[in-house]
């Protein structure tokens, strides 16, 4: 009898999320491609992530170590024993915490491939995301980072808050934040607030007449006194606690340890996003379906005078 040896072609099995409907990919991992854009958005748009220290992470917890002060040198006569000074290193351990979203979509969106529905849905998550985790690193909103971690937070501990007089000049505000920072012997290398605020910087001189404010050119950041401005999404601030915040960024670190995941549903109820009515939203009633994006991240701030805050005056 003649032997026939059946070849397959693993290959043609392979998931090319081009090829395949999102209906018939109602989970799994966003395609590699479309996750890096996401995560490029998402890091752009967030000021946390624009300013603070990138640390790498490839387990949901990394421990390193930071320099906290460094070696000291000595005067030296001919002949004489140099002497020996040790820099302070600390250890400090980062935890992520899974960051998700929720998202209503139209019906006709499943008949769209995996990789063209990502495509459109990218701006979307990476806003998401950017107001999310600027809320909680800043100000601590919905934070679970634990208390206390947060730049204002850390800011009030330090007791390094200076209250803003509209009929006073913001740069020697802006100078005595700067000088709160110095104090603890930090730079300040940078600055964060939202657009509302951009006309007050705009419109400061310093003591010689010339403006502290210098306008993006060439695709640059905008700065203040010569330190570049973060912005935030006026959603993700808190007017009520602070105007502008002021900071040596590299005593804040953030890390994100794996890749984006996704869920979709077409028979839930939202309970968190509510209609006209204000009644929950029942995907199946409106011809709806919900996207599911978790992400992990990593946040911590590794000192408290290394941030200082300007805020608001609330005398009556």
């Amino acid at each position: 009898m003649k032997k026939h040896i059946l070849k397959v072609n693993i290959k043609q099995f392979d998931f090319n999320p081009a090829n395949v409907l999102l209906q018939d990919a109602v989970n799994g991992s966003i395609p590699k491609e479309q996750g890096t854009l996401v995560l490029k958005d998402f890091m752009t748009q967030s000021a946390v992530t624009r300013l603070a220290k990138y640390e790498e992470m490839t387990k949901p917890e990394k421990e390193f170590t930071y320099l906290a002060s460094g070696p000291g040198a000595y005067w030296v006569g001919e002949g004489e024993k140099i002497q020996t000074s040790k820099a302070t290193w600390l250890k400090a351990t980062m935890k992520s915490k899974k960051l998700g979203v929720i998202i209503p979509v139209s019906k006709e969106f499943l008949r769209y491939s995996v990789t063209d529905f990502f495509t459109q849905m990218r701006p979307a998550i990476a806003e998401a995301f950017a107001i999310k985790f600027d809320q909680a690193a800043l100000f601590g909103v919905d934070s679970p980072f634990g208390t206390g971690v947060s730049v204002f937070e850390k800011a009030t501990t330090a007791g390094n808050i200076l209250t803003h007089d509209d009929a006073g000049n913001l740069y020697d505000e802006l100078n005595g934040l700067m000088a709160l920072v110095e104090d603890g012997d930090k730079d300040v290398d940078g600055f964060t607030t939202t657009r509302r605020f951009r006309q007050k910087l705009r419109g400061t001189k310093d003591n010689q007449g010339l403006p502290i404010f210098n306008d993006a050119t060439g695709g640059a950041t905008q700065q203040a006194l010569g330190l570049p401005i973060g912005y935030v999404d006026s959603k993700s601030w808190d007017y009520a606690k602070a105007l502008l915040i002021a900071a040596d960024w590299d005593y804040t670190r953030y890390g994100i340890p794996q890749g984006m995941e996704y869920k979709i549903s077409e028979d839930a109820t939202l309970s968190t996003i509510v209609d006209e009515n204000g009644d929950p939203i029942n995907l199946f009633e409106r011809d709806l379906f919900a996207l599911r994006v978790t992400q992990q991240v990593g946040f911590m701030t590794l000192t408290d005078d290394a941030f200082a805050a300007l805020t608001p005056d609330v005398t009556p």
